[in-house]
């Protein structure tokens, strides 16, 4: 199931964590054969700070969870973190491929 991660950041230290994130995840790809990681940003809101989110998928190892938490703890990434784990829904009978346009 994907993790999202997010926060929010001031905006003189995009740079910096995007570093610090960018290297965490790639400590932790090359740990775990099949981890996908991303990093975004959502697009700035004037006097507002930076909100940035992780994203993780693929092969996502059991304990993942605490594993990730001791990496950002140990990269000094900013808190509070938001963890957020989705899962895909069952297919229902009618549903549609996707990226396929709905007919109408």
């Amino acid at each position: 199931m994907p993790v999202f991660v997010y926060y929010r950041v001031a905006d003189a230290q995009v740079t910096r964590t995007a570093v610090a994130v960018r290297a965490m995840q790639a400590a932790l790809q090359a740990g775990h054969r099949g981890l996908l990681c991303d990093l975004l940003r959502r697009p700035p809101q004037p006097g507002e700070p930076a909100t940035l989110m992780e994203t993780y998928a693929g092969a996502l190892p059991a304990g993942f969870a605490a594993t990730l938490e001791r990496a950002a703890a140990r990269a000094a990434l900013p808190s509070p973190r938001h963890v957020e784990v989705f899962e895909p829904l069952p297919a229902l009978t009618g549903d549609r491929a996707p990226g396929r346009p709905v007919q109408g």
